[in-house]
């Protein structure tokens, strides 16, 4: 995009809100950049005019949890990353255009075992790729044959998982992930079980902040999210409740008031695959009820799939998240806070993305209707924009 352009007769969500702007229907774009936001006559001279009919500018989606190297149609684990790098990589940038074709303009990967995210990242950034802004964690630390041990982050004990961290630091990631539970997807792997102690987690916190790095740490066990929150991670992933009598039957009230007390962010990975839970009844009230407590509790949420993942498909963010208001009781607009400036802030871009405001990345999404009473609308953007560059 060359030169200044003006969107005009746009009805403007700028990521905060409850309602859409009043006194504005026309925002500014120059250099990548939003740079004036008011009223068309005002924001026209010099720009380039882009008429959107009255339709609904919002910010740019977010998905804080997503594996680039993974391929949904693909059950079996052990069964993925059979292709060649160069094979990889290109089906990687497939997702990617899919992703920010859809409206997702960010994402956060949360593991792979080659690092090819981190160069799926750089060349979007250079502007060879589209895609979205993608943060990397790299390979996840995991205790031995733990969860996704396939990925090379397997430790042993703390010196050992802190050889992990250092490794992806030298690799270039932008956060580290740890694996404090087993997980489903790893054969053998015990989701209800914490893979590493307390004090383990501490540091690897402490050594990833030295680094100027967030930590986001598994957790579908309750012991596990114990250790995570007592460690003071930025985001807890999953956060199931998982006990040894099954899912989310292990809600702790005290752990919950420290999340929200500590002010670590939940991404409770609520896929468009979640459909499949809808009309199970013990389930559903089950879910549901730990949302509402948690929230009662002051815990906070973030919108995240953990796309890629058996039957999780990297762009349907946008189908997610109805299904994210069904099942943690959340009004539209609490959710598109979740999927846009909460979750820029939550993974370490709130001075960058996730609002419409002066100064930040044109990072856009245009949609036909009223998306602050119809989360529906998503699923079908008119056109978005990536840092300043249309996509569609």
């Amino acid at each position: 995009m060359s030169g200044p352009v003006t969107l005009t007769d746009v009805h403007i969500w700028n990521g905060v809100d409850a309602h859409y702007l009043d006194g504005a229907d026309a925002v500014r774009i120059e250099a990548g950049r939003i740079t004036a936001i008011g009223r068309a006559d005002a924001l026209r001279e010099g720009a380039i005019t882009h008429g959107c009919n009255g339709r609904t500018l919002l910010p740019g989606l977010i998905d804080a949890h997503v594996h680039l190297c993974l391929d949904p149609n693909i059950r079996a684990a052990l069964e993925q990353g059979r292709e060649t790098p160069e094979a990889l990589r290109a089906v990687m940038a497939e997702r990617c255009k899919a992703m920010v074709e859809a409206g997702i303009t960010t994402a956060r990967d949360l593991g792979g075992g080659t690092w090819d995210e981190l160069i799926i990242r750089d060349r979007i950034l250079a502007g060879e790729l589209p895609g979205p802004r993608l943060v990397c964690s790299g390979q996840p630390i995991t205790s031995v044959r733990g969860h996704c041990h396939f990925w090379g982050g397997e430790a042993n004990d703390l010196e050992e998982a802190l050889e992990v961290l250092e490794r992806q630091i030298a690799k270039g990631v932008d956060l580290i992930k740890v694996m404090a539970t087993g997980g489903n997807l790893t054969p053998g792997s015990t989701p209800a079980l914490a893979q590493f102690d307390e004090p383990t987690i501490i540091r690897i916190v402490e050594r990833s902040t030295a680094h100027g790095r967030h930590v986001a740490a598994h957790c579908h066990g309750t012991a596990g999210i114990r250790h995570a929150t007592a460690a003071g991670v930025t985001t807890i992933e999953h956060c199931s409740w998982v006990g040894t009598d099954g899912w989310g039957v292990d809600y702790d009230e005290e752990t919950a008031k420290q999340i929200g007390a500590r002010g670590i962010w939940v991404s409770p990975t609520i896929s468009a695959n979640w459909k499949r839970h809808l009309g199970r009844a013990e389930f559903e009230s089950r879910v549901r009820d730990n949302f509402r407590r948690m929230r009662e509790a002051g815990v906070k949420l973030i919108a995240s799939t953990d796309a890629g993942i058996p039957n999780v498909f990297h762009h349907q963010l946008p189908l997610a998240l109805p299904l994210f208001a069904h099942f943690a009781n959340l009004s539209p607009v609490e959710v598109l806070r979740a999927a846009t400036s909460d979750c820029a802030t939550a993974i370490g871009l709130g001075a960058r993305t996730g609002r419409i405001e002066p100064g930040l990345c044109a990072d856009l999404v245009l949609v036909e209707g009223d998306v602050l009473a119809d989360l529906d609308t998503l699923a079908k953007p008119v056109q978005v924009w990536a840092r300043g560059v249309p996509v569609l």
